[in-house]
């Protein structure tokens, strides 16, 4: 699994920070989550291949996470892009895109789905045969989710030896890493544990954008490999937490915490603040497991 951060501070963009969009590569797929203004810049800065996003998930409507998005969908356009677009996000995302696009006289070439998003109970959007996504509901000003990734059972695998020594066809092999038993031709059954090794772990991916504090999404994320949680302020500035909706790094961290997430990913940081690592020493005092997200930043998980 491999995250690159395009962006990671909050509000308005500047000359050496973007505000919020990454690229989550997890089993060949490759989903961007948000786009604020300067994505497609920031992909091409990454040497990331526009062709290979085929889903855009955005976790809500405030401009610092989607404002990149018209943008990129009209560069598709003039790269002649013909492969399904899709994205996910609030109800209101399908009537914004569509009508600057429509403004513009500049409609796509290729089928842009929307799929829009309005319940407050997590709920699958994605699924294919390797991953699943799931919504987590946050607490914010407007209506907001972030998205749970999740590896699906990869193959168990084939213990040569074994299946040699029963001679079992190669046209079963299929079954076996699927977790099949195998019929021999005079009735006995060899259970799918002499045949195969344990698959290598699954992963998964939390992504947690704008929210205030909130311990509902615990059991959404409990256990999770990797969470990616707002950090907008620092503890001294709680109050203004509080009253934007956001968290503050000792927020994040009690999250993690209570949750027993392998490792915590911290972004979104006001840009009142010189220096990130204030963020990383707030929050290794309540979870030891931190990392900073800075744009550019990549971090891979295995």
């Amino acid at each position: 699994m491999k995250l690159t951060i395009l962006g990671c501070y909050a509000a308005t963009p500047r000359t050496i920070t973007n505000p919020t969009s990454q690229v989550l590569e997890i089993r060949n797929r490759m989903f961007l989550i948000d786009c604020g203004e300067g994505t497609q810049v920031q992909l091409r800065k990454n040497k990331l291949k526009f062709s290979k996003i085929n889903h855009i998930f955005i976790s809500h409507l405030h401009g610092d996470h989607f404002y990149g998005l018209v943008g990129l969908i009209s560069t598709f356009m003039l790269l002649n892009r013909k492969t399904d677009l899709h994205v996910y996000g609030p109800k209101g995302i399908k009537e914004i895109i569509l009508l600057q696009l429509r403004y513009a006289n500049s409609f796509t070439g290729y089928n842009l789905y929307f799929h829009e998003l309005e319940s407050k109970e997590s709920e699958v959007v994605f699924e294919d045969d390797k991953v699943i996504v799931r919504t987590i509901p946050l607490k914010h000003r407007i209506y907001t989710n972030g998205y749970l990734f999740q590896e699906k059972a990869k193959e168990r695998k084939l213990n040569i030896d074994a299946v040699e020594n029963y001679k079992i066809d190669v046209a079963y092999y299929r079954k076996i890493k699927y977790g099949g038993d195998i019929s021999l031709s005079d009735g006995t059954v060899i259970p799918n544990a002499e045949l195969t090794f344990d698959p290598e772990p699954t992963m998964s991916y939390a992504f947690c954008s704008d929210t205030v504090y909130d311990e509902s999404i615990v059991p959404l994320i409990e256990n999770c490999d990797i969470l990616y949680h707002e950090t907008t302020f620092l503890e001294s500035e709680a109050d203004k937490a509080e009253s934007t909706m956001h968290s503050t790094a000792r927020q994040a961290a009690v999250i993690a915490q209570k949750a027993n997430v392998k490792q915590l990913i911290l972004g979104h940081y006001s840009t009142r603040y010189a220096n990130i690592e204030l963020f990383h020493q707030e929050a290794v005092g309540v979870f030891p497991n931190v990392l900073l997200a800075d744009d550019g930043r990549i971090f891979e998980f295995d």
